[in-house]
């Protein structure tokens, strides 16, 4: 197994790092986030002059066919910078998926997307599901009319087209439809880490055989590939974000006195640094692993990600509560990235299961 990072990958991460460092500081986050909008068109633009739109895109669909890796190395960066524009829910979650379907339209709305002109929005969640994706009470009819509600849809509120999960007949289905679509009702909230979410209500919804994007096993795949993808993805943005809380921790001990010396001279808080270091390293190592898998699509990828996202569900929270405990009054201060880091990967542990589904993922 190779575990060394081409070329390629090294200049994609080397890229990111530049832009993150010129374009994206945390200042830049924090009028993002303040301002009315839900993240910065101009950024997106920069985002598909980079390529990084068209990153996961086959070929074919006018993509540059990079897979689970090059999307880790992105997300950990973006991790890092608490980077909060909507790549997971337009280009991970709703692009990968009309990438692998047999949708006919699919060619020219991936193309939207990569000229960052274009959002659309994966409706899936429902209240009361405990992450049960593949059983959704939003129900089609005979006729094809559309009822229920999705919670917890990212970016829902700028999104042109919704993809939404549904049950017609107890077979499980996927359906495309214009957001402004007649019956379509939008509340749009913020999460923890400042994300913008929408519940989303579908009242009489007319579709007909245009709408549909998959049926049966088909559609149960590419929501199974779909989900998987994006909880690698997620989990490596939180491997950014401990690698972040750790070094960012040790420099300010560095430079904190207390009784004429660093603080990070008194050996307790050493020892709490070590662990986050170390739980920072065995992160990394199960990333590499899982992404791995999922790149080479073995029978085993769902397990190592499971894996992965229980750990980073514990020690990642953990980490990011020690970081916060060993900046003192600074580490809940809005000013300061420390405490954001913890708001984000709390919101990491409840995306796509938490810590314990997980776990009970990988013994079944």
């Amino acid at each position: 197994m190779n575990l060394n990072y081409n070329e390629e990958q090294i200049m994609l991460r080397e890229q990111i790092q530049k832009f993150c460092e010129s374009e994206y500081d945390f200042y830049k986050r924090e009028d993002i986030v303040k301002s009315d909008n839900d993240f910065d068109p101009n950024v997106w633009k920069l985002f598909a002059e980079q390529g990084w739109l068209s990153m996961p895109f086959s070929e074919q669909s006018g993509g540059f066919g990079f897979g689970p890796i090059e999307l880790s190395i992105l997300f950990e960066e973006f991790g890092k910078s608490l980077v909060i524009e909507p790549y997971l829910s337009t280009v991970v979650l709703s692009g990968t998926l009309l990438d692998r379907s047999t949708f006919s339209e699919k060619d020219d709305l991936i193309e939207k997307i990569c000229s960052g002109n274009f959002h659309i929005s994966l409706a899936y969640a429902e209240a009361g599901k405990n992450y049960d994706y593949l059983n959704p009470i939003s129900n089609l009819d005979s006729k094809n009319i559309l009822n229920g509600t999705k919670t917890l849809v990212l970016n829902g509120s700028n999104s042109e087209k919704l993809i939404v999960t549904c049950i017609k007949d107890n077979i499980f289905n996927l359906v495309i439809l214009d957001s402004n679509t007649e019956g379509v009702a939008i509340n749009s909230f913020s999460t923890v880490d400042g994300q913008s979410c929408s519940e989303i209500s579908f009242e009489n919804v007319q579709l007909d055989k245009s709408n549909f994007i998959g049926s049966g096993d088909q559609a149960v795949t590419l929501m199974n590939e779909t989900i998987n993808l994006a909880t690698l993805c997620v989990s490596a943005e939180a491997v950014g974000c401990m690698e972040s809380c750790y070094l960012k921790t040790l420099e300010y001990t560095k430079n904190r006195e207390q009784f004429g010396q660093p603080i990070s001279s008194f050996q307790v808080l050493q020892h709490r640094m070590v662990d986050m270091y170390i739980e920072s390293e065995l992160a990394k190592s199960l990333l590499i692993k899982a992404m791995l898998e999922v790149n080479n699509r073995s029978d085993e990828m769902y397990k190592h990600v499971s894996a992965l996202k229980s750990y980073i569900g514990t020690s990642g929270k953990l980490s990011a509560k020690e970081a916060v405990q060993l900046h003192g009054g600074m580490g809940v201060s809005e000013e300061m990235m420390i405490g954001h880091y913890l708001k984000k990967m709390v919101s990491i542990d409840a995306l796509f299961g938490n810590a314990d589904f997980h776990l009970n993922q990988i013994g079944n």
